[in-house]
C-alpha cells in the first residue's frame, strides 16, 4: 500500500485524510475537538515507518475538510468508519486525544471486532461536570473565541464553525461524558485500553478542576480489566501531544503488542 492523501467523502461533506500506507498495524488518529491532524506529527515519527498512520481532519477543521450540516458526535463515530472503510482498513488501533478520545471510545466499544485496542489521551473521564452553570461558561467562552474566528481561520487552527456551533459540540460532549453515560460505554470495552493523562488545567476550566475529572477514571480501571492507565504525564492537557509523545507511542507499542491476532 503506497502513500496516499486526499477527499475522503461522508455524508454532505468531504474530510482531508492522509494515509501512510506500508504493511504495519493500522493507527487511525483521532483530533481534538477543533484541532488538526498535524498535531500527531511527533507521535507518528517517534513510532516511526512500520506503522500505518491514518491521520484525518474532522468536518469543518483543517483546511481542507468540508463544511457540513452535522457536526454531532455521532457524525465524528460515523466519519471513523468513513475513514477506514476508503483506505480498505478492516481493523485497526485507534489513538484519541481530548474529543477524540470520547469518539475512540465509543468507536471501540461499538466495534470489538475490528478494533486492536485503543490509546485515549486525557479524555474520555467520566465525570458529572456539565451543569447549567458550566453551560453558560461555554457558550460564553466560544462567543470570545469567535471574535478572534477571521485572523485564526486561514491558518486551519480553528473551524469554520460559528460560536453557537463549536459551543453546542462543547456541551453535547459535556453531556455524553457524564459518569453515568460514559462509564457504560467505558465498561463495554471488551478489547485493550490504555490511557495516557495530562497534569493540570486545560483551557476553560479552573483549578483543580481537570485533575477531579481526571480522577473520575479511578472506578473504570478497577471495574475493567482491559481498561489501564499508561501514564500520567507532567505536561498539561494543551502540551500532552507536544512535550509526552514518547508516552503515547509507549501506549500504543503496548496496546499492539497485545493483539492476538498480530496485525
Amino acid at each position: 500500500m503506497t502513500p496516499w492523501v486526499g477527499m475522503v467523502p461522508v455524508d454532505d461533506t468531504a474530510l482531508a485524510v492522509t494515509d501512510t500506507g506500508g504493511t504495519g498495524t493500522p493507527v487511525v488518529y483521532l483530533n481534538g475537538q477543533f484541532a488538526t491532524q498535524g498535531y500527531w506529527r511527533r507521535t507518528i515519527d517517534d513510532l516511526g515507518p512500520e506503522w500505518r498512520h491514518i491521520t484525518y481532519d474532522e468536518r469543518a477543521r483543517g483546511r481542507k475538510s468540508k463544511t457540513s450540516s452535522d457536526y454531532s458526535f455521532e457524525a465524528a463515530v460515523r466519519d471513523v468508519d468513513a475513514v477506514l472503510a476508503a483506505r480498505g482498513v478492516e481493523r485497526a488501533l485507534v489513538v484519541g486525544w481530548s474529543y477524540g478520545a470520547y469518539v475512540g471510545s465509543h468507536w471501540v466499544s461499538r466495534n470489538p471486532e475490528r478494533a486492536i485496542g485503543a490509546v485515549l489521551v486525557d479524555g474520555a473521564q467520566p465525570y458529572d461536570w456539565m451543569d447549567e452553570a458550566m453551560e453558560q461558561r461555554v457558550r460564553k467562552l466560544f462567543r470570545k473565541v469567535a471574535l478572534f474566528a477571521p485572523l485564526v481561520r486561514p491558518t486551519g487552527l480553528l473551524p469554520r464553525m460559528n460560536a453557537e456551533q463549536m459551543a453546542e459540540s462543547n456541551i453535547e460532549l459535556g453531556r455524553l461524558g457524564g459518569e453515568k453515560e460514559l462509564s457504560a460505554v467505558l465498561d463495554a470495552i471488551t478489547v485493550p485500553v490504555r490511557y495516557v493523562l495530562a497534569s493540570g488545567s486545560s483551557l476553560g476550566s479552573r483549578g483543580d478542576e481537570q485533575e477531579t475529572i481526571r480522577a473520575g477514571l479511578d472506578p473504570v480501571f478497577e471495574r475493567n480489566e482491559n481498561i489501564r492507565l499508561f501514564a500520567k504525564v507532567p505536561s498539561n492537557h494543551g502540551a500532552i501531544l507536544k512535550k509526552d509523545f514518547r508516552a503515547v507511542s509507549g501506549a500504543v507499542r503496548e496496546v499492539a503488542a497485545l493483539d492476538p491476532a498480530g496485525h
